[in-house]
């Protein structure tokens, strides 16, 4: 079971026995900001998650275990795209499924709003994520030159989800 480290900090559990879904509250800000920073050289503030509360194309989900805030994303809804805005995992709980998780609910999602693809930008140098994102049916279908502010390039990905046959049914 995951335990506080004194510091705030979550320690590495031996097994990751239950981890929930549930919609992101204002409380888990402090704990997702934490993944935020572990997770990426240039972090979201805590105002661009607060925005995206008010924003009626956005859900943000957190993965929960043993009542720690263990991952999250953020994604929008737009006509019949959804585009992955952010998804991370606590450092601890990486390569055990928790990611998987959180990309599994985004595409289950959108599949039941009849969304036709799904999008996200990652950083060129995170190859456990694009190997998570290629399980999960997504390709590269381009770059976008120095995307991020350290100038680092991110690939776009796509993930087709039904086509014009399967609408036709």
């Amino acid at each position: 079971m995951p335990m506080d480290d004194g510091g705030g900090g979550i320690q590495a559990a031996q097994s990751l026995q239950q981890v929930f879904l549930r919609p992101f509250e204002v409380s888990d800000l402090p704990a997702v900001l934490e993944i935020e920073q572990a997770s990426f050289p240039s972090p979201w503030r805590p105002e661009f998650f607060l925005n995206e509360l008010h924003n009626a194309s956005a859900r943000l989900v957190v993965a929960e275990g043993a009542g720690q805030v263990i991952g999250y994303f953020c994604r929008w809804l737009v006509a019949d795209e959804v585009h992955i805005l952010d998804v991370a995992v606590h450092p601890a709980y990486r390569r055990r499924g928790v990611g998987k998780l959180l990309l599994q609910e985004i595409l289950t999602e959108a599949r039941q709003n009849r969304a036709r693809t799904a999008s996200l930008e990652v950083r060129v140098g995170n190859q456990p994520a694009i190997a998570l994102y290629q399980a999960f049916g997504f390709q590269q279908v381009a770059v976008r030159r120095q995307y991020y502010e350290n100038g680092e390039d991110a690939f776009l990905m796509v993930c087709v989800l039904s086509d014009s046959a399967d609408d036709q049914l």
